[in-house]
């Protein structure tokens, strides 16, 4: 459903993503691991059209995202690390205006809606502004909108960021059950390694830029020696403490030199 080959993204003499390959197969949920400053998010941001790739090549259901970018919208949903709904709006109300972004039809937007609302507890509460939700709340809703145009791919990033325990095991119950149930294929990341341990069928683990291990989280822990994920992410990416902003301003700066400021 997804293949990287050989995907390289620079910023004048950074470069933030360096040389990687990976797939991830229909109705599997990956995980994408990484210390901050990693090279996650702008892996996200090249495969969801959002970043030109400036080398190899990324495949998203046959379709290439950066030529042809509003079909290969069509196929996957997104959520993103910060909160982008509207919370002056119901939760109907969000999830009217995405369908009718996607031209989802009136009456099978309508059925969706009620689907999704129902699946991920929230029917109950559509009328109500969305300033009024908690946070785990709205992360369901969140999750809900991006699977009402029946995307193939849902993209993660970061979903439990600030939640508690209780909202964290609810939200990823749901995500685990619309993957076996409707097949949909779950790529996330996530910095709770326990997370990723209970939900994730393989994962990859990036760090400055390149991918460093790949499998399950099995296989993880047997080629560490390691009796749990997160000691076989400190095992592989080392304990010292990343980052991210600092990446970031090196990036910015390349970019203004680039650009001749």
């Amino acid at each position: 459903m997804i293949r990287v080959e050989n995907l390289v993204r620079t910023f004048g003499e950074f470069t933030a993503v360096n040389n990687i390959s990976f797939e991830v197969q229909q109705g599997e949920i990956f995980a994408f691991l990484g210390p901050n400053g990693a090279g996650k998010t702008t892996t996200i941001k090249m495969l969801t059209t959002l970043l030109q790739p400036t080398a190899g090549r990324i495949e998203l259901d046959g379709l290439d995202p950066a030529k042809q970018q509003k079909d290969a919208r069509k196929r996957f949903g997104i959520v993103f690390q910060d909160p982008s709904l509207d919370s002056e709006q119901t939760a109907y109300e969000n999830m009217e205006l995405h369908g009718i972004l996607y031209h989802v039809p009136r009456k099978l937007r309508a059925e969706r809606i009620e689907r999704l609302l129902k699946q991920f507890e929230l029917w109950d509460r559509r009328d109500d502004f969305v300033k009024q939700f908690s946070g785990g709340m709205k992360r369901r809703l969140e999750i809900a909108r991006g699977l009402l145009h029946t995307p193939k791919i849902l993209f993660l990033d970061e979903p439990t960021l600030g939640l508690d325990p209780q909202s964290r095991n609810q939200l990823w119950t749901h995500v685990k059950k619309m993957n076996e149930t409707e097949k949909t294929t779950v790529f996330l990341t996530t910095h709770y390694m326990d997370e990723a341990d209970r939900v994730a069928h393989r994962i990859a683990i990036i760090d400055h830029g390149r991918i460093i291990a790949q499998g399950t989280a099995a296989d993880l822990k047997e080629s560490t020696g390691t009796e749990s994920l997160e000691g076989a992410f400190l095992a592989l990416t080392g304990e010292s403490i990343r980052d991210e902003s600092a990446s970031s301003v090196d990036a910015m700066r390349n970019v203004a030199k680039m650009l001749g400021r």
